[in-house]
């Protein structure tokens, strides 16, 4: 049985800021507007753009485009290693713009913001010029290089696939009575949720077409995705609000945290990869006490960049492991648990301990990639104190350099061991996540 008619009402506005890190740059920098642009994470051909302006997509230059691939399609193209702090900023001051005209309920994303509309601004013209007065605000009071593209629909789902519709500067809505026909010429891949595995799996079971999709009543959608998610998708995609829409189910307690980096040229080396582990450690436990919680176990992992050689010998064995930027790699991790601490120098005895074991060989001479994780986090709250205060003082060391870092940069007063690389693997954004700003700087 379908569900019941909706009224034709928008109870979500999905605020999707077009190529973003790129947009931020020429907003920054006047000169580099309306020039093909790319963020890259570092300064060497065999990594990846971050993102890409509109001038750059035109030349088929975009995220996950090889930086000596996006040289070879346009010489002249900007490349700008990404300043993150300004990201972050910029995405605070559009999300105090988008305020002055309507709250923002949630933010998925560094680049996206959602409202939800209430009462009267529910009604299709009302919703569409808030959507207008949005983007003017961002206009007007953040600056005229950034852009938005924005989905109007009665649940959130649907405003997310709305505001990919049309991009830049778009604004799409979906009503009720315009569904599910609206969004019968999408491609499975175009849901959110829906990735390069899931669409496998649905090609595996018949379903290659959204027009296949949505042919298929509730019970076929709950067996298609074997949970309780077909039922959920069932519905969203006719427009109706199933209490979450689409929502992540938010854990009861943070598991994980940690940092990684894929390392410049001049740090694929096993002093220049340590200094960056080193530092990444650094900030990790930094964030550990900012954020109230002890860790009692310590994840390092390390990927080596293979020769062609070596990648077509590993190949004969079994399936080479291959970087999103390209590179051919094998990779090693291991993990450490211990009694609960928050301290860096505890952390960095654990780190070292880790990184001594790390393997040995021609295959295992030329890292590229470090990533530290503490996990196992456990509320301040709730960490047991030991009988014996430590003798050294670690604890008391560990908030000293908090108090200065806070003040003038997470750097100032650091270990020796992270020197070669102090101006190195700065503040990554991931899309998901919104780093948090401590004192002058985020992390």
């Amino acid at each position: 049985m379908p569900p019941p008619a909706q009224p034709d009402r928008f109870g979500f506005l999905h605020i999707d800021l077009n190529s973003f890190f790129a947009s931020v740059e020429q907003q920054l920098h006047p000169e580099y507007r309306g020039r093909p642009l790319a963020v890259v994470p570092t300064m060497a051909d065999t990594t990846c753009c971050i993102a890409a302006s509109y001038e750059a997509k035109t030349l088929h230059i975009k995220t996950g485009t090889q930086v000596g691939e996006a040289k070879r399609l346009c010489p002249d193209i900007i490349l700008i290693e990404g300043s993150h702090t300004e990201y972050a900023k910029y995405s605070k001051r559009i999300a105090e713009a988008v305020e002055l005209i309507c709250p923002v309920s949630h933010t998925p994303s560094i680049d996206e913001m959602v409202c939800e509309l209430m009462g009267r601004e529910q009604e299709p013209p009302r919703a569409r010029k808030i959507a207008l007065e949005v983007k003017q605000s961002i206009y007007t009071h953040v600056g005229e290089a950034l852009r938005c593209s924005i989905g109007m629909a009665p649940n959130r789902y649907l405003a997310k696939i709305a505001s990919d519709m049309q991009k830049p500067d778009g604004l799409i809505g979906l009503l009720p009575s315009q569904l599910p026909r609206a969004i019968a010429h999408l491609e499975l891949r175009d849901l959110p949720g829906v990735g390069a595995r899931t669409e496998v799996r649905l090609n595996a079971k018949g379903i290659t077409t959204m027009e296949q999709l949505l042919a298929l009543d509730r019970t076929g959608m709950h067996q298609l995705w074997d949970s309780v998610w077909g039922d959920r998708l069932y519905h969203w995609l006719r427009g109706a609000d199933t209490g979450d829409d689409g929502a992540p189910i938010p854990s009861d307690i943070q598991k994980s945290l940690g940092h990684s980096h894929v390392l410049a040229p001049e740090h694929r080396s096993e002093a220049g990869s340590w200094a960056v582990a080193h530092k990444l450690l650094h900030k990790a436990s930094m964030r550990l006490r900012m954020e109230k919680f002890y860790t009692a176990s310590l994840a390092v992992t390390i990927r080596y960049q293979l020769t062609k050689e070596q990648a077509e010998a590993r190949s004969e064995h079994g399936k080479v492991k291959r970087h999103f930027s390209g590179i051919k790699n094998s990779g090693w991790a291991m993990e450490a648990r211990f009694r609960d601490c928050q301290d860096t120098l505890t952390l960095l005895d654990v780190l070292r301990s880790l990184w001594a074991k790390r393997p040995q060989g021609s295959e295992f001479q030329r890292p590229f990639f470090v990533g530290v994780t503490l996990r196992n986090l456990i509320p301040e709250d709730e960490h047991q104190a030991e009988l014996f205060a430590d003798p050294n003082n670690r604890a008391q060391l560990s908030t000293t350099m908090d108090k200065l870092n806070l003040k003038y940069g997470h750097t100032t007063l650091h270990f020796a061991g992270m020197l070669p690389a102090r101006d190195s693997a700065p503040t990554r954004i991931a899309f998901t996540q919104i780093p948090v700003q401590y004192g002058v700087d985020y992390m």
